[in-house]
């Protein structure tokens, strides 16, 4: 179960960076709001997963799936640039984060 929240909460951790960047400043109250519960369901999840977890690999994880996640909304959106190298490296962060999770297993 453990695993699922961390999952969660990094998807989350994308949803309140995006947010952070759409709020404008905090001038925007639907994207303020939206950052602030997203920010605190997200490090709710990393903090109950962590009483499971390794606070090293479930960090990494956490914020490798935020990361991953942020950029690849982003580049789908066309906020961001898309190219062979972006992509590249970012199924190089996702293998990463998969082998912390095999080698903590």
């Amino acid at each position: 179960m453990a695993w699922i929240v961390l999952v969660v909460s990094g998807l989350l951790e994308a949803v309140w960076a995006t947010a952070l960047d759409r709020s404008d400043g905090f001038s925007r109250i639907g994207p303020t709001v939206v950052f602030g519960v997203a920010l605190v369901l997200s490090m709710g999840g990393l903090g109950w997963s962590l009483r499971e977890l390794p606070v090293g690999t479930a960090y990494a994880v956490w914020v490798g799936i935020g990361a991953v996640t942020t950029v690849s909304f982003a580049m789908v959106t066309g906020a961001e640039s898309v190219s062979v190298l972006k992509a590249v490296l970012l199924v190089g962060l996702v293998g990463c984060i998969a082998g912390l999770k095999i080698v903590e297993g």
